[in-house]
């Protein structure tokens, strides 16, 4: 028994040391590619960035963001929570520097308002009814915003744009992050542009409710992250929570919402300072490469979604 106890122990040990130590820094690339853009159209190459939640010391964070750039996307996303200090502005804008040069577009989540606090991890398996709302100091937000904008990116909080994307007419829309309960759909709603080969939406925390209206619109992929992927995750089971009402099918990679929709949620780059770890689920950016729907026949759709969940590098 002794012999077992300090078996389980030291497991447990190293299991820590590898999640805290080194898979929270074994940055990931994700790729997929997706058919969602109307018959007839060029492939679009989109780069997902999300939950960077940046401390000022991370530099090797921010040079694989600066790297990304050789991947050469026609347009960027960022899903929001940025920050993870008062004074890390400087930091998320070196590491997103080239990238911002490049078509872009953002919402924010809560942790772009709200520092991160010391929380009990037990928590996150609670009910959602029974948790207490915690948040930490204000952010600088409002720097982040002008210096994306300043930049060229826009902001899709509560607004519907149209931009142009390698010479092809894109229509995003995008709401605040529903995990504050920020968000206001009806400031967004109606049909989007059936002129853009592309109709896009974007949130922070894929909450249904929300996920429900933009199918309900007629969009063709929707954007997010929040959910870490699930931070731990159990080999062969996959992620415990997901820190929403999604599913935790859904934690991470590609999926279909509704008959029409597509929904991609990143895992993210990064883990709140006071729970430094990851394990089964690497910090990640995706690469999606989005095609003309009639390029890909149900059942390929279905293969693409098996090579989308396990293409990472």
């Amino acid at each position: 028994m002794k012999r077992l106890v300090t078996g389980t122990a030291a497991l447990a040990a190293a299991t820590l040391g590898y999640a805290v130590g080194i898979e929270r820094r074994h940055w990931t690339l994700r790729t997929a590619e997706l058919p969602v853009l109307t018959a007839g159209a060029r492939p679009l190459r989109v780069l997902h960035v999300s939950d960077l939640h940046m401390l000022p010391n991370q530099k090797s964070k921010q040079q694989w963001v600066a790297e990304l750039d050789r991947l050469d996307p026609d347009l960027v996303v960022n899903t929001g929570d940025n920050l993870a200090h008062p004074q890390a502005v400087p930091s998320v804008l070196r590491a997103l520097g080239p990238l911002l040069q490049r078509p872009g577009l953002f919402v924010f989540g809560s942790n772009d308002y709200y520092a991160p606090k010391p929380k009990n991890p037990a928590r996150y398996l609670m009910p959602k009814g029974k948790k207490k709302r915690v948040h930490g100091a204000h952010l600088p937000w409002r720097d982040l915003r002008a210096a994306f904008i300043e930049h060229g990116w826009l902001d899709l909080t509560h607004v519907r744009r149209t931009l142009a994307v390698a010479g092809q007419r894109v229509f995003a829309a995008g709401v605040d992050d529903p995990h504050l309960r920020r968000d206001r759909y009806t400031d967004i709603t109606g049909t989007p542009d059936r002129g853009a080969v592309l109709r896009l939406g974007v949130t922070h925390s894929p909450e249904p409710r929300v996920l429900d209206s933009f199918a309900a619109d007629g969009y063709d992929l929707v954007l997010a992250g929040h959910t870490h992927g699930g931070q731990l995750r159990v080999p062969g089971i996959g992620a415990l929570v997901t820190n929403c009402e999604l599913d935790r099918s859904r934690a991470r990679g590609v999926s279909r919402w509704g008959a029409d929709m597509w929904l991609h949620v990143s895992a993210g780059l990064g883990t709140s300072p006071y729970a430094p770890a990851r394990f089964a689920c690497p910090p990640e950016a995706s690469l999606l490469t989005l095609v003309p729907r009639e390029s890909r026949s149900p059942s390929e759709e279905s293969a693409a979604r098996r090579r989308a969940a396990s293409n990472v590098r």
